[in-house]
């Protein structure tokens, strides 16, 4: 038998020091986890882990950003890729004078702020760039919600550093992180704040776990910035009113040049619903001759459109004594499709009336109050992008469209007012994008005419207008 002694080192001092001491882990609407798995001298490897918790967060197309301290550059990576390849800075910088063996010409990137992507699916089979759990799905990261093993990214990186950290225990993380998507909402990140090691299961299924060298954690929170327009839009009809109250004038910005063409204050104006079918730009004429059919004036100049890449109509189907109904109708006038898409409609007062949902997936979200979640059933959550007409001189280009019916109960809600307001949403969001709303509902004052009719002297307006061009 062998025994140890071991004597207190009293000038022993501790590479962490009391602003690094460890913090506990912080909840927010999406976390980002920078371990240090391997570490040497000169350089290190470190994985960054991308997870969403919020019902209603999303990300496609995510990119990813931050500033290196220390002049530090990226050798190789698994599991992601530099948005741009450019080793320029580190050639004609102090990394090449100070690492003369290696060769720059390998190098992914040399950026003080590097902006990484996700892989598409073919790669994940990469023996150099995949091979990595939650990586290469082109960017997109759910919400836990819909598909928990997709509510998170993960890749690894090579990391070289410079004079003076060249020691294994000089770790430095990156600052000032910045990650956004494509049409999903804005966050704003926090700095990163040093805590307890991560660990990770065993790979080969030993009932044991490793521990990364060092673990910061960034917490990011999405903000509604003042002066960003959203990037889609909302627009009522009910079964009472023939006429859409459309997307707001500008709903998703305009450009600083319209006013010669179109107002981009004036409100927009009264629509036929087949004007749902043609995209807002191009919305002009019907409206004229909506708006003469109607007898009511336009403004002139007309006020532009909403330019959203995406719409949705809300309309209110039916209402009778013990329930009511709604159709939401989904318009994709963008060149790119949305896989998994997903929307959610907040009815402060009707939605615990939720019934069922028939050509989507429905249900109500969990801490989130009055919200109703929705995605496309299973082998057809894909909304298509913008395609061409069957006849590109006489035909509009065509959106990705989608719908569903959805019905509600009135039991146990005594005084709900449907028509009145209480059956259109409050808030209304797609891809955890929360889109524009009109300020005005569809009013019952009588103002819809016997169908036939109105389709017949609608339609002859429009032909009359035609011929005279």
């Amino acid at each position: 038998m062998m025994y140890v002694c071991c004597t207190r080192d009293e000038n022993f001092k501790s590479n962490i020091s009391v602003e690094e001491e460890f913090l506990p882990r912080q909840n927010g609407d999406l976390t980002i986890i920078y371990d240090v798995i391997r570490t040497y001298d000169s350089n290190y490897w470190a994985q960054v882990s991308i997870e969403n918790h919020n019902p209603l967060g999303r990300l496609d197309n995510w990119k990813l950003s931050w500033d290196w301290m220390m002049d530090e550059f990226i050798y190789t990576m698994k599991g992601a890729y530099p948005y741009v390849v450019d080793s320029s800075d580190c050639i004609f910088g102090p990394q090449a004078t100070f690492y003369k063996e290696i060769d720059f010409a390998n190098v992914l990137n040399c950026e003080r702020r590097p902006t990484i992507i996700d892989l598409t699916p073919t790669k994940y089979n990469d023996t150099t760039f995949g091979l990595k759990p939650f990586c290469c799905r082109n960017g997109t990261i759910l919400p836990p919600s819909m598909d928990p093993s997709k509510s998170t990214s993960v890749f690894q990186m090579q990391v070289f550093k410079m004079p003076p950290v060249l020691n294994r225990s000089d770790l430095t993380p990156p600052q000032n992180w910045k990650i956004n998507g494509t049409l999903n909402p804005d966050y704003q990140c926090g700095p990163p704040v040093r805590v307890s090691p991560s660990q990770f299961p065993d790979p080969s299924g030993l009932p044991s776990s490793s521990t990364a060298v060092a673990s910061w954690q960034v917490v990011c929170n999405i903000t509604h910035p003042r002066g960003v327009s959203p990037r889609c839009c909302v627009s009522f009809s009910a079964y009472y009113n023939d006429s859409v109250v459309p997307c707001n004038t500008c709903a998703c910005g305009c450009a600083s040049n319209t006013e010669r063409t179109c107002s981009a204050t004036a409100p927009a104006v009264l629509l036929p619903p087949e004007a749902l079918l043609i995209s807002s730009d191009n919305r002009t004429a019907l409206a004229r001759a909506w708006a003469d059919l109607k007898h009511q004036s336009v403004p002139n100049p007309m006020p532009c459109g909403d330019n959203c890449g995406v719409s949705i109509n809300w309309h209110l189907y039916t209402d009778y004594t013990h329930g009511w109904s709604a159709r939401i109708s989904i318009f994709n006038w963008d060149e790119i499709a949305f896989p998994d898409w997903f929307a959610a409609v907040k009815l402060d007062k009707a939605a615990a009336g939720f019934k069922a949902m028939y050509s989507f997936n429905g249900s109500m979200v969990k801490g989130v109050n009055s919200t109703i979640f929705m995605q496309g059933l299973p082998g057809l959550n894909y909304l298509v992008a913008e395609t061409d007409g069957a006849d590109l001189q006489k035909n509009p280009r065509v959106p990705g469209k989608q719908q569903s019916v959805i019905s509600f109960t009135k039991k146990s809600m005594p005084g709900l007012n449907v028509a009145a307001g209480d059956g259109f949403p409050t808030k209304v969001f797609f891809n955890g994008e929360e889109c524009s709303l009109p300020k005005i509902y569809p009013t019952g004052n009588g103002n819809r005419r016997e169908p036939t009719m109105t389709l017949w002297i609608f339609l002859a307006t429009v032909l009359g207008m035609l011929m005279q061009q």
